[in-house]
């Protein structure tokens, strides 16, 4: 029976079939039916409110549910239009004015125009907006620059910044520039990210916490409608249970492949797809109170941690060592001069002594998986070793992924010395300007949770982010990158090549190199 003929409640039925029959039976024991994706998530999402996110594991749902005015284009981070149909820039870089899609309407019915990017933006922007409230929304630093948005008429937006803002185009690429429909936001209010509505190739149907998201597809989307009929998102923390549920049929992609793993997917029924991209992997380093406070013990971890090993034995060649806080994929911003701290455990007991830190009791926060986590536990437990090896009493504390942002982005403080972090980013500016400056610590809004400080680094990322000569903003990123590594704010661990796993009934799925999965030109058998 083809998919199309279904009914929606037996679309439905189908899917919760599939989910009910778990890990039963032999591989291909559970098929999933025909035009119905699914997708084995890393996490549960925290909400499908791209404002109100920050974690790519909840982008990859977003991105097919809403659009932004821009998007990055195909296998690219370079920027073209989408709800805009093209812009124009003041010569000084500080005034877009953006010309709107015509004849665009959000899931719910209602219109997409100027006005409702106004209300966007407003939104997070705006203290005093009716609907400010329903956020937080931690990454509207990405807009700070924004001073005011304008509906000159129904299909023309105009923003004014307060000063030129380099990333301004790709951070409008990112989710946290997706529009949502203002009626939606008016009607669920906090519970917005529970009922999302957008503009997107596929339309929210449900969300069973810890079980499932469903959409379908959009057939009245403006740029074409997708694929396939529906895509069940499917929550799966365990990589390991993830990965016998793709042997055993129960989900047609898998994300983020344990690379323990990727061995069993090689030929046959499965294509293992790669994917280059800006990813770091680190740890953040409480540098306000404890050992960490002390630059020569933050070294001190740098040196004593065995990077080579765990990217070789633990992630099986599939990352590389990272040497600073910018990942090597942005070529023209990174600072290739920079060598990774070498494992030398003698220099870390050397810089230990010189501290007065021998011994030192460590928390060390741990998560069982998440965006771009990679092996969270078998790296933690990797790091604990090493760090015990010259002297230091770890202890672990292991949190599911939602939780762990509960308790890291707010700061380490009082908590935790140390906790293992990843970001995938769309532009050099991003990561530093929100978790390395003194003005990002988490009680001024930003991620800065291990409270590094240094003004020349401050002073550097300003310059940066409102520079329009791209060899200039190189220069300023890569004078950054050496004060950052020599200053050890993070154990700078690894930078990762991403991967995912479809089967035999997956056509026409290729990874990108923003980290988001993009769907609508999937075809399901």
């Amino acid at each position: 029976m083809k998919l199309l003929t279904l009914t929606r409640r037996g679309l439905f039925a189908a899917a919760g079939a599939v989910l009910a029959l778990g890990l039963a039976g032999s591989p291909g024991a559970a098929q999933t039916p025909p035009g119905v994706l699914v997708v084995g998530q890393i996490a549960e999402p925290k909400s499908l409110d791209p404002h109100a996110v920050t974690a790519v594991n909840d982008f990859r749902i977003l991105m097919n549910v809403y659009d932004g005015l821009v998007r990055y284009k195909d296998g690219t981070l370079e920027v073209e239009p989408a709800l805009a149909t093209g812009w124009e820039i003041s010569e000084d870089g500080t005034v877009y004015t953006f010309d709107l899609r015509e004849g665009v309407t959000f899931h719910d019915g209602t219109p997409f125009d100027a006005e409702a990017v106004v209300f966007n933006f407003e939104r997070m922007l705006n203290e005093d907006h009716p609907y400010h409230d329903t956020g937080p929304f931690p990454l509207a630093f990405f807009f700070s620059a924004v001073e005011s948005v304008e509906a000159v008429d129904a299909t023309t937006v105009r923003f004014t910044l307060n000063a030129p803002y380099a990333p301004f185009l790709s951070n409008l690429a990112y989710p946290t520039g997706l529009i949502v429909s203002p009626a939606a936001v008016q009607e669920h209010g906090a519970d917005f990210g529970r009922n999302p509505s957008g503009t997107g190739p596929f339309v929210f149907e449900e969300w069973r916490s810890n079980e499932r998201v469903v959409v379908v597809r959009n057939d009245d989307y403006w740029d074409g409608t997708a694929g396939t009929e529906a895509v069940v998102f499917r929550p799966i923390t365990d990589a390991n249970t993830r990965t016998a549920e793709m042997l055993a049929g129960g989900i047609d992609l898998m994300v983020e492949v344990p690379p323990t793993s990727l061995s069993e997917f090689q030929g046959g029924d499965f294509t293992v797809h790669e994917q280059a991209g800006p990813h770091v992997w680190f740890l953040i380093l409480n540098a306000k109170e404890g050992p960490f406070a002390d630059k020569r013990v933050r070294q001190a971890a740098n040196y004593a941690i065995n990077k080579e090993a765990i990217v070789n034995d633990v992630l099986e060649g599939t990352a590389e060592v990272a040497a600073g806080p910018t990942p090597p994929a942005f070529a023209w911003a990174y600072n290739d001069a920079l060598e990774p701290y070498p494992y030398n455990p003698e220099k870390a007991r050397e810089l230990i002594a010189e501290a007065g830190a021998e011994g030192a009791e460590l928390t060390f926060y741990v998560t069982e998986g998440g965006s771009g986590m990679l092996d969270p536990v078998a790296m933690g437990t990797a790091i604990q070793a090493d760090l015990a090896a010259v002297g230091f009493d770890v202890s672990i504390e292991t949190y599911e992924w939602n939780t762990f942002l509960g308790e890291v982005n707010p700061g380490l403080e009082g908590k935790a010395d140390m906790a293992e972090m990843a970001w995938m980013t769309n532009d050099p500016d991003t990561l530093p300007f929100l978790a390395l400056r003194t003005d990002a610590w988490p009680d001024q809004g930003g991620f800065n949770s291990g409270y590094y400080s240094n003004p020349e680094v401050d002073e550097l990322l300003e310059a940066a982010r409102v520079a329009t000569d791209q060899a200039e903003r190189a220069r300023l990123y890569k004078e950054m990158q050496e004060i950052v590594q020599e200053d050890a704010p993070w154990v700078f661990v690894a930078n990762w090549k991403q991967n995912a796993v479809t089967n035999a009934q997956v056509e026409s799925f290729t990874l990108q190199p923003s980290f988001f999965l993009l769907l609508k030109d999937v075809v399901k058998n």
